[in-house]
């Protein structure tokens, strides 16, 4: 046989083995079945047109709470109990005011002629309407006497990109649900740029050990989608479950959406409700100037002061199941169509 022979019959046989070799691997990865389950392998098949869609509709929700504060004296030995009006006018040495922030994740649901509804946890804009400091006992315990005592003076929450300020009202509120629907009312010609969820709510129950699901978020401020593995459906009886997704601060809230028989059919099945966290002691040296570094080849030997700090155990999040977001819609469905939110599942 001559080269040239021998070239032919090689690219063949190649071509034989490269074309046999691929159809197998083809057949293997296409399911074929229609089973009206959530899915649990990879998509097989491109969906970046509809996930960059269902990006659209989720934004940043960031919450700010104003306080005024009131100073008491160590040798007054306050007791909240003895708290009033008269004590704290007459008796604190000085006022002064803070501020408390929190951000998460809500995504639209509602839209007509300006009139928008965001879904989105309870705790991410919820602040407590008074914050009381006691004084430390000498061994760093704390004491029942009271060193300062707060009152929530305003409260703002705000949607990144939203008009007019980006300004949002609290419309109603589960705190035992961890729910709650933001929104506002604003002119019609605004319309244009509010992006409706417009997917299916599923249902966290339907889910399995294995399921495979996507989770949006604004994680420290970023619009970010990741991936993730359902753990221990139904979880309680509402139908919680856990997911294996590595969440950061700003996920609460996020979208939890499960495949059915392949791209493009997303569900919604759930929100981001929380992370584990765990309260750690630490020491720390004394306070000291922005300027101020230490060697870190010289013993510290100054003052060492407790400082307690959340530690996120990644890799564990909790999932609002779908079911109590629409029991919450349900239930209050009155109020909502009576404040102008007419939600899709009021059609059915």
């Amino acid at each position: 046989m001559n080269y040239s022979a021998f070239k032919k019959v090689a690219v063949s046989v190649f071509i034989f083995i490269n074309y046999s070799c691929t159809s197998v691997i083809y057949k293997n990865i296409i399911p074929s079945s229609n089973d009206k389950k959530y899915d649990s392998e990879f998509p097989y098949n491109d969906g970046s047109e509809q996930l960059e869609g269902i990006s659209n509709t989720i934004y940043r929700v960031n919450s700010l709470a104003f306080y005024k504060a009131y100073i008491f004296d160590e040798n007054s030995k306050i007791k909240l109990k003895d708290l009033n009006d008269d004590v704290i006018k007459n008796q604190s040495i000085k006022t002064t005011y803070l501020d408390k922030a929190s951000s998460g994740t809500s995504t639209l649901i509602y839209s007509s002629n300006g009139t928008v509804a965001l879904l989105t946890c309870a705790h991410v804009i919820d602040f407590p309407d008074t914050i009381v400091s006691y004084f430390s006992e000498k061994q760093g315990t704390f004491s029942d006497n009271v060193q300062s005592i707060a009152f929530m003076s305003r409260r703002f929450i705000y949607v990144a990109g939203f008009p007019e300020g980006s300004e949002v009202k609290e419309i109603l509120s589960d705190k035992s649900l961890d729910i709650t629907i933001i929104g506002n009312n604003y002119n019609s010609k605004f319309e244009r740029l509010f992006h409706v969820f417009n997917y299916p709510f599923g249902k966290a129950k339907d889910l399995s050990w294995g399921n495979f699901v996507y989770v949006f978020g604004f994680p420290l401020n970023y619009k970010m989608i990741s991936s993730a593995i359902v753990s221990s459906p139904n979880y309680d009886r509402t139908g919680s479950f856990f997911i294996d997704a590595v969440v950061n601060r700003g996920y609460s809230g996020g979208l939890v959406l499960a495949v059915k028989n392949g791209i493009p059919n997303f569900e919604l099945v759930g929100i981001i409700e929380w992370v584990p966290e765990e309260n750690e002691n630490i020491l720390e040296p004394a306070p000291v100037e922005e300027s101020i570094k230490y060697n870190p080849l010289v013993p510290y030997k100054g003052d060492m002061f407790v400082k307690q700090q959340k530690l996120l155990r990644y890799g564990i999040t909790k999932v609002i199941p779908m079911e109590s977001i629409v029991d919450f819609l349900m239930k209050n469905k009155e109020f909502f169509i009576k404040n102008g939110y007419y939600f899709n599942i009021y059609k059915n």
